[in-house]
């Protein structure tokens, strides 16, 4: 297996298995934290018992950074969107192990919840961090950065809102870059090419350690709606 070919494989999600606690965590935390995906707008609020300015990421992997993130915002209520089993049960562990009341997540594809569950200017800021770059060009299509997540991104975010991306894999950055720069709607308010050492507004994730270790470099984006 050549390097480049051992690059693109990291990358592939593969299901990987639960552990007897990540079982244990969907059962038993669940109740808690997990709020069931529903085809009609809701009120984000009421998830948290609490009005306060909503983050949310898509994408969230095991949960460790989001949940680091939700410590250091104690004031925000804090949603992360993910369907990967294991990573879910090892985030509610995490989640419960730090007792955090403004956290909740979300077991669904994240469109759909943007589509039809959130209503519209209750996102105060949207992160897509380390989002799959589907590296074959065939696949392509499947990324999720294209004009129909920020439409949806559109329509969830409240006026002041702000959507925070980043990536280690080189041609998603241009990808990126060639998307936003066709959207007239978006502001890049920063954008920093790092070696991990300058993340911005965020704690450091699993995946960006993987690309690092892999000699990939890191760029971290802060969009705003244009008025």
């Amino acid at each position: 297996m050549n390097d480049k070919h051992r690059e693109i494989k990291s990358f592939v999600q593969r299901p990987g298995r639960l552990t007897p606690a990540q079982r244990s965590a969907l059962t038993d935390l669940a109740p808690r934290y997990v709020i069931p995906f529903e085809p009609a707008p809701c009120d984000a609020s009421d998830w948290f018992g609490r009005k306060a300015p909503l983050l949310m990421e898509i994408g969230f992997g095991n949960g460790d950074s989001l949940v680091e993130l939700a410590n250091l915002m104690p004031d925000w209520n804090v949603l992360g969107i993910e369907v990967h089993e294991p990573g879910v049960g090892h985030c509610l562990l995490m989640a419960d192990k730090h007792e955090l009341a403004h956290f909740r997540i979300i077991r669904h594809d994240a469109i759909e919840v943007m589509r039809e569950q959130l209503r519209a200017a209750s996102v105060t800021r949207l992160n897509l961090y380390f989002p799959d770059p589907w590296p074959k060009k065939r696949h392509h299509k499947r990324r999720i950065l294209a004009p129909k997540f920020l439409d949806l991104a559109m329509r969830v975010l409240c006026d002041d809102g702000t959507l925070h991306i980043a990536t280690d894999w080189a041609p998603y950055a241009e990808h990126i870059d060639e998307v936003m720069a066709a959207e007239e709607r978006w502001a890049c308010l920063q954008r920093v090419h790092h070696d991990g050492s300058q993340p911005l507004e965020r704690p450091g994730t699993k995946f960006e350690r993987r690309g690092l270790n892999l000699g990939h470099s890191i760029v971290d984006w802060k969009f705003a709606r244009r008025d």
